[in-house]
C-alpha cells in the first residue's frame, strides 16, 4: 500500500443492493412500529413469526439421540441417503422404477446452488446453448447465467396488460428457439407471478419442445408448498420425464420444510442412456469441488429422517398442507377485502403459491413503502404469508390509497 494509504480497492464500485434482500434491509432499518414485510419469500405464522415444523424438531431429536450422524465432511455429491430419497420424492416410485438408473442426483446448496451447478454444467458441456428464461422470473436466474458466462434470452410468459399467462406469446417465442436451447421452466407456483400453465398447456409445451429439440430445465422450489399436495405440484416434471426428455431439475427443501438457512436441495439430470450417468456424476462433482467442496450435512439429515420415517412423513405432510392452506386463506381474504373496496382482482385467485403478482405499478409500490411502511418488490409481487387477519385490512386500505394516489388504467 502506498504512503497515502490509498486502498488497492479504491476503484471497486459499490454494487446495487439485491432487489429482494435489499428490501429486507430497508424494512429492518425502518423504525416505524406499523411496518409490514410482504417482500421476503419465507413462511410466517399468523403472528408474523418464523415457523419451525414439529416434524423437523422431532427429526433433529432423532438425529441427536441416535448418534448416527456426526459433523464430518460428507461426500462431494452429498449424503447419499438424502439425495436418493429426494429423487424418489420428486419423481415418484413409478419413474424411479422405470428411469432410476438414468437419473443422476447430487446434493446442492438449496435451489440456488442447484441452478448454479446446472448452468455451469451447461456452460461446460453444452457450450452453444442459450438458456431461455421466462419474463418475468426469479431475478437470480439471470444473475446465475451472467455469473456462469452462459447467454440467456427471455420468452414471454405473463401479460401485465391482462394479468394472465401469455401462453400464445410463450409458444411463439419457444418456436423461435434454436434446437438445443435450454428452456428454464418453473415446476409450480411460478415466481413471481404465481400463474402456472394448465395440464393441457403443459402438454402443448412438451409437444413443441420435443418437436424443436429443446432441453427442459425445471426449477422446483415449492413442491407441496404450492397446493399442499407434493404429488400434484410435480405433475409437469413427471410428464416430461415419462415423455422421454433428457432434462435437468433443481429441487429445494427451503420452503416445504422451512429449512431456509440449512441450504438443502438437489440437482437432478435425467439421461436417456444409463451408460452416461457415471460420467455425468463425475463432472458434476468436478464442478462442485472448486465451488464449495461438499454440501452442508444437517439439513440433509433432517429431510432424509423425515422422508424415511412413516410417522414423521405423515406429520410433515399435515404441516405442509396447513402452511399451504394458511397462504390460500390470506390470498382469499385479501382478494375479498379489496373487492369490498371496489378493487376487483380476479387474477389473484387464478394464481397459486406464496406470491401474488398484484399488478401494482412501481409508483404505487413506492406509495406503499414510503407512506404506509408496507414493503413489497417494485414489480408489485407480495408474499402472502407475510399477511395476517389483522394486517389484511390495513394492507387493503393502503393499496386503495396507492391506486388513488398513482392511478393506472391497468387496475
Amino acid at each position: 500500500m502506498s504512503a497515502t494509504n490509498t486502498s488497492i480497492f479504491s476503484g471497486v464500485p459499490e454494487a446495487p443492493p439485491d432487489p429482494i434482500l435489499g428490501l429486507t434491509m430497508a424494512y429492518v432499518a425502518d423504525p416505524s412500529p406499523d411496518k409490514i414485510n410482504l417482500g421476503v419469500g419465507a413462511y410466517r405464522t399468523e403472528e408474523g413469526k418464523p415457523l419451525i415444523l414439529n416434524s423437523v424438531k422431532k427429526a433433529e431429536e432423532t438425529i441427536f439421540k441416535g448418534g448416527k450422524f456426526n459433523k464430518e465432511y460428507i461426500p462431494i455429491d452429498g449424503y447419499a441417503e438424502f439425495y436418493q430419497l429426494a429423487a424418489k420424492f420428486l419423481f415418484g416410485d413409478k419413474i424411479m422404477q422405470s428411469h432410476g438408473k438414468n437419473i443422476v442426483t447430487v446434493q446442492s446448496l438449496s435451489g440456488t446452488g442447484a441452478v448454479r451447478v446446472g448452468v455451469e454444467f451447461i456452460h461446460k458441456f453444452m457450450p452453444n446453448a442459450t438458456v431461455y428464461i421466462s419474463e418475468p422470473t426469479w431475478p437470480n436466474h439471470k444473475n446465475i447465467c451472467n455469473s456462469s458466462y452462459v447467454p440467456f434470452k427471455t420468452y414471454r410468459y405473463y401479460s401485465r396488460e391482462t394479468n394472465a399467462l401469455d401462453f400464445d406469446g410463450m409458444i411463439e417465442d419457444l418456436k423461435s428457439a434454436p434446437k438445443g436451447s435450454v428452456i428454464l421452466l418453473h415446476a409450480c407456483a411460478h415466481n413471481p407471478t404465481g400463474m402456472d400453465p394448465t395440464p393441457e398447456q403443459w402438454n402443448t409445451i412438451a409437444d413443441l419442445m420435443q418437436s424443436r429439440g429443446l432441453f427442459p430445465f425445471f426449477d422446483c422450489a415449492y413442491q407441496g408448498f404450492a397446493s399442499g399436495d407434493p404429488e400434484k405440484d410435480v405433475e409437469a416434471v413427471r410428464t416430461f420425464v415419462l415423455r422421454g426428455f433428457e432434462m435437468m431439475v433443481s429441487q429445494s427443501f427451503a420452503k416445504n420444510f422451512g429449512l431456509y438457512g440449512e441450504r438443502v436441495g438437489t440437482l437432478n439430470i435425467v439421461c436417456s442412456d444409463a451408460n452416461v450417468t457415471k460420467a455425468v456424476r463425475s463432472q458434476l462433482k468436478g464442478i462442485i469441488r472448486p465451488n464449495y467442496s461438499s454440501p452442508p450435512s444437517h439439513g440433509a439429515y433432517i429431510v432424509s429422517t423425515v422422508l424415511s420415517t412413516p410417522e414423521l412423513l405423515e406429520e410433515w405432510k399435515t404441516e405442509l398442507k396447513d402452511m399451504a392452506g394458511r397462504i390460500h386463506t390470506m390470498r382469499k381474504l385479501l382478494y375479498e377485502t379489496l373487492k369490498e373496496k371496489n378493487i376487483h382482482w380476479p387474477h389473484m385467485m387464478q394464481q397459486i403459491g406464496m406470491f401474488s403478482y398484484t399488478g401494482l405499478t412501481a409508483k404505487q409500490v413506492d406509495v406503499l413503502i414510503n407512506k404506509h411502511h408496507i414493503y413489497l418488490t417494485a414489480d408489485g409481487r407480495i408474499s402472502l404469508p407475510g399477511l395476517s387477519t389483522k394486517t389484511v385490512p390495513i394492507v387493503a386500505s393502503a393499496i386503495v390509497d396507492a391506486i388513488n394516489t398513482e392511478p393506472s388504467s391497468k387496475l
